[in-house]
Order: C-alpha cells, then structure tokens, then sequence
C-alpha cells in the first residue's frame, strides 16, 4: 500500500513539473509577441527569427552541456534520464531548461532593431551553455562562487529566479546594448530622446498576457512538488501571490504615469505588470496577498522611473524595457524576500546579487566584444533604415503594406 501511494505521488509530482514547464516554454510565445508589437514593423520577422532560434538553442545546448554544469547531471544521452527520488530527472530538465530560454529571450527585445542574426545566436549559444550555468551552479546549485564561498551560507534565497533568471538577462542585455549602441534616430546631438513606437499595440497587450499566464508555471512549478496537502497549499499560494503582483504592478505603473504626464500609458503598464512579476519572482512563497500586491506594486512604480532614467539620463537604448523590468526589478525582487521569509538576509541579498550581475555582465561584454571583433554585431546603416527584416530575412512580416 505504501508503495502504491508513493507511486502515484512520483507519477503527479512528475506529470505536475511537465505541465508547469510547458506553462513556462508558452512564455517564449509572449516574449515573441511583446517583442513583435513594440519594434517597427520593419522589423518584425527578424525578432520573431530571433526567438524561435533562441529558443532551440538554449534546450539544445543546455541539454549538451549546460545541465551538467549547473547541476552535474550529465548530458541527455547517459545522465538526465532516469528516475529521481520524487520526480522523474526528465521532467526536472525540461523545467530547468526553459527557464534558460527564459533568461535569453529577455536579451532579445533589448538588443533588436539593429543587431546582425547570426551574431546573436552565436551569445546565445554561449550564454546558455555556460555563462547562465555557472551562475545557476553557484545558486540553486548550491555550489561555491569559484570555490571561495556558498552564497547559501550568508542567506541568499531566490525562490524562482529574480535574480539567477531575469537580473541575469538583463545583465547580459545591459552588455550588449553597451556595445551595440542606440538605433539610428534614437536620440538627437543635443543629447534629447525620441519616442520610437513599436507597430503593433494589439500584439504587446497579448504577449504581456501570454506571460502573466506562463508565469503561473515559472513561480509555481518552483513549488517542486504537488501531490501533498502541504504542496498543494504552498502551489495554490504560490499562484494568488503571483497574481495579485502582477496587478499590483499594473495599478502603481498606470497611477505613476497619470500623476506625471496626465494620461495613461498602455506601455508603461504592461511593463508595470511584468514588473510586478519579477518582484515577486524571488519569494512568492512567504508573502501575504496583499504583501505580494504591495511588492509588485514597488515594482511598478520602479519600473516607470527607471525606463525614463536609463532612457533620458544614461542614452541606453532598450526598445522593450528589458533592462528596467528585469534588471532593476529584479534586483529589488530580491531585496523583498527578507521582509517576509526570516531565512533570507539583506546581506546575503546583497551578495548574491552583487555575484549574479559582476559575472553575468563582466562574461557577456568579454562575448559581446569577441564577437564584435570576429563577426560584427550591427548591420550597417542602410540595413537599419530600410530594416533587419530585408537584410537579415529577405521575409516582410507584413508583405502588404509594404511601400515598393
């Protein structure tokens, strides 16, 4: 009887992590979409190529090699397979794996419009392999940072990836919008910024809501298991808190832009409500609803003031806001997690922070430049003005509105 019982509880703990993975490999779609509706329409097969193509890069590599460094579960063909003790190691592979992809799609959005293909396929090869990895090791992987020190030892806790997923994606996008450069147009000699909208509202508001929906799977599937009361409160918590951040977010950022600029602002709040996602990323576990609505709620309010700044005062030029989303409110995702889970600390916090980003960007602009200086990383001007799409795709995304 007790086998049976354990039995059943392998196979819903299993079935349970498959379908939360899949949940969070449906965020690729919103990435896509997000991604496809604030670029120009000029541009849009070739962010669209770009996600697709990160996407099978991160599983491929990641299963190669990237597992095994992040966890030393070897590769696909002799060490992933199998049976763990509560779940299957097949089924803990695929979660990992598409929160790699995760963490590479948000490098996507702020290097597009004038970033050769092929030049950001070959970082993502590399990011997924072994930058993203090591990080991972270092974290959930429970290893030493270069064999000095545990960051678990000083009170680091990311429950599902604040920091290890998202500031690491915007670390690694920071890098390359460094070494990229702003578009053509972004920004005039007198040092003011122009608005470049993106071509499709529709399409944003969409993929905005595909992520609030896989992030259900990203925040809960971390729960890693089901088939038991406790499980299946903490999951069932998991989901309420992640919910009401991401409307928390919604509600400061719509407020904030009102108060200052007299109108809502349709961007601005669905980046409120991705805000409000990764601040609650870190520790969706220990909040009340309400705490939870509270952090997204900061996240929100960062994230408006933290697009204008990176815009106006430091010329970064970041079409979909990645670095502010992911980056800064990822970072207070993590500073949150002590106010409600007495395990954590500031310290700790801190520290882990302070690892992810110095490693994360430090290995991302060394790639950048080596690929800059081997393959090029911009297309040229005329390329950016009529289009990544023609240069990079020969494919419009839209061929009948197309001006010939």
């Amino acid at each position: 009887m007790e086998n049976t019982i354990l039995e059943m509880q392998f196979a819903i703990d299993t079935f349970y992590f498959l379908v939360m993975g899949a949940l969070v490999m449906w965020m690729a779609a919103g990435f896509s979409m997000l991604e496809a509706g604030m670029v120009r329409a000029k541009n849009t097969t070739e962010i669209l190529t770009k996600n697709i193509g990160l996407f099978a890069i991160a599983c491929t590599t990641y299963m190669v090699y990237g597992y095994d460094l992040m966890y030393g579960g070897g590769v696909m063909l002799d060490g992933i397979s199998g049976q763990g003790d509560t779940y299957s190691n097949a089924a803990d592979f695929f979660f990992q794996v598409v929160f790699v992809a995760t963490a590479m799609s948000i490098v996507s959005g702020a290097v597009a419009e004038r970033m050769k293909l092929f030049s950001f396929f070959a970082f993502a090869l590399v990011f997924t392999a072994v930058i993203y990895p090591l990080e991972g090791a270092w974290t959930w992987g429970g290893e030493a940072v270069f064999g000095l020190f545990k960051l678990a030892d000083y009170g680091f806790a990311d429950f599902a990836g604040s920091g290890i997923v998202h500031m690491a994606g915007a670390a690694a996008a920071l890098a390359g919008v460094l070494v990229l450069g702003a578009r053509r147009g972004k920004y005039n000699k007198d040092g003011s910024s122009n608005a470049i909208m993106g071509a499709n509202m529709p399409l944003a508001t969409l993929g905005t809501f595909i992520l609030w929906m896989g992030w259900f799977g990203f925040n809960g599937g971390s729960v890693l298991a089901l088939a038991s009361k406790e499980s299946a409160n903490a999951v069932a918590m998991v989901f309420l808190n992640t919910n009401a951040a991401a409307a928390g977010g919604v509600i400061t950022a719509l407020l904030l832009v009102k108060l200052l600029w007299g109108k809502a602002d349709l961007t601005m709040a669905l980046n409120g409500a991705l805000a409000g996602l990764v601040a609650i990323t870190a520790g969706p576990d220990t909040p009340s609803a309400l705490g939870a609505a509270l952090i997204g709620g900061v996240g929100g309010i960062l994230v408006v003031f933290s697009i204008s700044i990176l815009d106006k005062v430091f010329k970064i030029d970041d079409p979909v806001g990645a670095i502010s989303v992911h980056g800064v409110v990822g970072i207070w995702g993590l500073l949150a997690v002590p106010l409600t889970n007495t395990d954590a600390s500031f310290t700790g916090q801190l520290l882990g922070a302070l690892t992810i980003f110095v490693w994360v960007f430090g290995a991302s602009l060394a790639l950048w430049l080596v690929i800059k200086a081997v393959m090029g990383v911009r297309v040229s001007e005329q390329e950016e003005a009529e289009g990544v799409d023609v240069s990079e795709c020969g494919l419009h995304a839209y061929p009948e509105f197309t001006i010939k």
